[in-house]
């Protein structure tokens, strides 16, 4: 009868470890599930010029890679030359255009790349990608979304005005697995629907001002991007538009104005109160974000 009492006792008690080694097993991997970070990679290429890397595709931005940047060819009035050129990526999956205009859909370099990679734009650059031989192009207006390979979702948001009739488009970026976020707007104009937004993770967008006299603010940072962070609270914000490695001429630069820095932006945040990383990208380095 004692052995049996023993015997019962003791595989009560072996029952209990057993319990206890399944428990801290399952919360440890619980635990490393929750606090496991995911990697998205950036490499900046100037002015709005972005490839992104995010679940296993890459994704190339208002590519700007070869030649000259100019408007309609009046090198006179506008000029961007590339100080470095950089190697032209491979095995892109998708070009993504926000707008019409050359610094954003810029012809040398549509010209130059495979016209087999499909293209999503927004109507006026849909426009420019199909009157250059792409065989896939898709155009988004706002509101609407599309989905590459079931691996990311990309939505057209309210972007930059762009005379008097038109908003281009912003974007929006969701890995499909990670839950990792992007919200891209070069110009720095958010529409109305970023404060129904949920918190992004990464925010590419300008973080200075440049102003034309009369006009006022044409690119938009500062202020208008520390706004942007109260509302979508991202873990890394980073400068776009008028950063890079390159030289301009022409009428129009010596009366463009610029204010501020990406300094002055960190300087913001922290009296804001916000924990937002602000990062001034430099040309062809590839930034690897590692997110929570």
């Amino acid at each position: 009868m004692v052995i049996g009492t023993l015997l019962f006792d003791d595989f009560y008690y072996f029952a209990d470890w057993l319990w206890l080694a399944f428990y801290v097993n399952i919360s440890l991997q619980f635990k490393h599930k929750i606090s496991k970070k995911i990697s998205m990679h950036l490499t900046y290429f100037d002015s709005n010029s972005w490839l992104i890397e995010l679940e296993g595709k890459k994704i190339l931005l208002d590519p700007w890679l070869v030649g000259d940047l100019t408007f309609g060819g009046a090198t006179w009035l506008f000029k961007g030359s590339k100080n470095q050129q950089h190697p032209i990526p491979e095995n892109i999956d998708l070009i993504l255009l926000s707008q019409g205009l050359e610094d954003h859909a810029h012809p040398p370099t549509l010209k130059e790349l495979d016209k087999n990679i499909p293209v999503l734009a927004s109507p006026k650059a849909a426009k420019v990608a199909k009157e250059l031989g792409y065989k896939e192009v898709n155009s988004l207006e706002h509101g609407e979304s599309y989905q590459l390979e079931n691996t990311l979702e990309i939505k057209a948001l309210v972007g930059s005005p762009i005379g008097p009739n038109t908003l281009e488009n912003a974007y929006l970026l969701k890995g499909l697995t990670s839950a990792k976020t992007i919200y891209y707007e070069p110009h720095g104009y958010h529409g109305e629907e970023i404060k129904a937004m949920d918190a992004v993770d990464v925010v590419i967008t300008p973080l200075i001002n440049l102003k034309l006299p009369l006009l006022g603010a044409v690119i938009k940072g500062q202020k208008t991007a520390i706004d942007l962070c109260k509302c979508l609270k991202p873990q890394v914000i980073l400068s776009t538009a008028a950063g890079g490695d390159v030289s301009f001429e022409g009428i129009l630069m010596s009366i463009l104005k610029a204010e501020g820095t990406v300094e002055d932006f960190t300087s913001l945040l922290k009296q804001n109160g916000l924990a937002t990383l602000a990062i001034d990208p430099r040309s062809g380095e590839q930034i690897e974000l590692s997110l929570v």
